[in-house]
C-alpha cells in the first residue's frame, strides 16, 4: 500500500502565490512519475504537471510559466509552486504517483484531494 498525503491548499486572491505539497509514504522502492491533477467545478480531472524520475517534466498549457513541480526523492515528495493564479485555476487538487513498491509491484495511488481557490 502506498498513501498520498496533500497540505498547502486555500483561498488565495487572483494574481497570488500558493505551494501544494504530497508526501508519499508505505511500501515504496521508487516512484516513476509523480504529479499533480485537478479538477474543476462540472469539469473532468486534468493534469497539470508531472515529473518524472528521469528529471523530466510536463506541464499544462493552461499553467506553464506558473506553475513549477519539484521532487525530494529520497523524501518521496513533491511540491507545486504555483503563482500568478487566476480564478480558473480553482478546483480540487490530486496528487498521482506512479511507481513500483518493494516487492516489486507496480503502484499507482491517489492523494484525497486538497481544494484550491481563487477568488477576490
Amino acid at each position: 500500500q502506498v498513501q498520498l498525503v496533500e497540505s498547502g491548499g486555500g483561498l488565495v486572491q487572483p494574481g497570488g502565490s500558493l505551494s501544494l505539497s504530497c508526501a508519499a509514504s508505505g511500501s515504496i522502492l521508487s516512484i516513476n512519475v509523480i504529479g499533480w491533477f485537478r479538477q474543476a467545478p462540472g469539469k473532468e480531472r486534468e493534469l497539470a504537471a508531472a515529473s518524472s524520475s528521469a528529471g523530466s517534466t510536463n506541464y499544462a498549457d493552461s499553467v506553464k510559466g506558473r506553475f513549477t513541480i519539484s521532487r525530494d526523492n529520497p523524501k518521496n515528495t513533491a511540491t507545486l509552486q504555483m503563482s500568478s493564479l487566476k480564478p480558473e485555476d480553482t478546483g480540487v487538487y490530486y496528487c498521482n504517483a506512479i511507481g513500483r513498491t518493494l516487492v516489486g509491484a507496480t503502484f499507482r495511488s491517489w492523494g484525497q484531494g486538497i481544494q484550491v481557490t481563487v477568488s477576490s
